[in-house]
């Protein structure tokens, strides 16, 4: 059997397995699910285990669980680090799923549904898919290394990195945690954009007061609030944040019309900013306001509000210094504070982005593993989305060719309500890490 009939055989029980893994609400974010983000750990290791592999390990480093694994290859091979996050994102508001239980995976219209079955519980099932095919013999060496905190930020990736360096250095890395082009249509990636955030206090007042009696001459601080975060932006959608800097526009057309499909945008809603869209959302600034403490509607009373604050997320060019960009937007905030009220700002996190060149002899071999699987030539291009670990695996192993792949379609709605993994595109995937590794050993397909 070849390499691309074991992965078809493998399929229907790789699918059952994902819907397990689903099972396990690993959200990194909340101190509820840190047993569950054990749990999906201790899942990694036991299929691994399956594989008849013993070098397998969880790590911690002063955060969330991970999972190093090595498969060892014939002398001489290549070595390739396969990498996913077994961490997910909270549901949000449960009953806006269509399903009542988003970690109950439902099947319609060839996708799977349910919170992680894209980001990214699918990229490890496709390293443990290509493991698989070859028996748990792969014919390079392979580490497998699934972060259990990636979507809180991979804050202890650094320290695992150089804790663990030897078990983790390898010629060449997977990282399977992006989008593909379309549905049938592959992607590499290799543009990511960075991102850093702050929260953002505003004060007017000492104490609330009664919005009748001294409304009209005294702020309140929530419409001093919405006024600064106001000023994040121009009258056409445009980051009006001074310092921030943009790379060269992308070559690659995305169309206005597409953009809205996928996006669900309403009728008569504009788009933000000017120029290509494809520059729009992968190498410009963005400026965000991703949440606001303040009175709620159902609470609200005629009160002038002492203070407010907001959370405000700014995605950052890819070769833009993190560090440099927070203190831009630390100090348009501080400066742009309406009718002389205090703002005080606190830093948020910090994730760098980077560009990910595809070049030389391992790149060549996936593009021809991927053309072979999907039977399309792959897209180039770049992600809006921070995914700062690639930057982290750059410096740590400048030599290491790295390849970012994908498991999700513009319709997998990662992180928002009835996420989902088109399954015919899934499978390609799997099929696609199985054929690359059989190339990097020099077998046929």
């Amino acid at each position: 059997m070849n390499v691309s009939d074991a992965v078809d055989a493998l399929l229907p029980s790789v699918v059952d397995d994902l819907t397990a893994l689903v099972a396990i609400p690993s959200v990194s974010a909340l101190p509820a699910h840190a047993g569950h983000v054990q749990q999906s750990a201790e899942w990694i290791v036991a299929q691994v285990r399956a594989l008849g592999c013993d070098d397998v390990r969880i790590v911690v480093e002063g955060g969330q669980p991970a999972v190093i694994a090595h498969f060892p290859g014939p002398a001489g091979s290549p070595t390739v680090c396969l990498y996913a996050h077994h961490d997910v994102q909270p549901t949000g508001d449960v009953a806006l799923w269509t399903s009542s239980d988003p970690f109950r995976v439902r099947e319609a219209d060839g996708r799977l549904f349910g919170r992680g079955v894209a980001d990214d519980k699918a990229g490890v099932m496709v390293h443990l898919t290509a493991l698989r095919a070859f028996g748990g013999k792969p014919p390079v060496g392979v580490t497998l290394f699934v972060e259990g905190e990636e979507e809180i930020g991979s804050a202890s990736l650094a320290t695992i990195l150089e804790g663990h360096r030897d078990l983790l250095a390898a010629d060449a890395y997977v990282i399977a945690d992006s989008g593909n082009w379309n549905v049938g249509e592959p992607a590499f990636t290799t543009t990511l954009r960075g991102l850093v955030d702050c929260v953002v206090e505003v004060s007017t007042l000492d104490h609330a007061l009664h919005s009748g009696q001294y409304g009209g001459a005294v702020p309140d601080a929530l419409t001093a609030l919405c006024r600064l975060l106001a000023t994040l932006h121009d009258a056409d959608g445009n980051v009006a944040i001074e310092g921030l800097s943009a790379m060269p526009d992308p070559e690659l057309d995305y169309p206005e019309s597409r953009l809205r499909a996928e996006s669900g945008m309403l009728d008569g809603v504009r788009l933000l900013g000017d120029g290509p869209i494809a520059g729009r959302l992968w190498t410009k600034p963005t400026a965000t306001v991703i949440g606001i403490d303040a009175t709620s509607v159902a609470d609200a009373s005629n009160t002038l509000a002492p203070s407010a604050r907001a959370k405000v997320s700014v995605r950052i060019a890819p070769d833009a210094d993190p560090g440099q960009a927070l203190a831009a937007l630390t100090t348009h905030l501080e400066q742009h504070a309406p009718w002389g009220a205090r703002v005080r700002v606190s830093d948020g996190t910090k994730g760098s982005g980077t560009t990910v060149p595809f070049q030389g002899p391992f790149a060549d071999a996936a593009r021809a593993a991927f053309v072979e699987a999907w039977g399309v030539e792959p897209v180039f291009t770049g992600q809006g989305g921070s995914i700062p670990m690639v930057a982290d695996f750059q410096q740590a192993f400048p030599a290491a060719e790295i390849v970012v792949t994908a498991v999700c379609d513009p319709d997998s709605r990662m992180h928002g309500i009835d996420e989902s993994l088109h399954l015919g595109d899934f499978a390609k995937a799997c099929k696609a890490e199985a054929l690359l590794l059989a190339r990097l050993a020099g077998e046929a397909g």
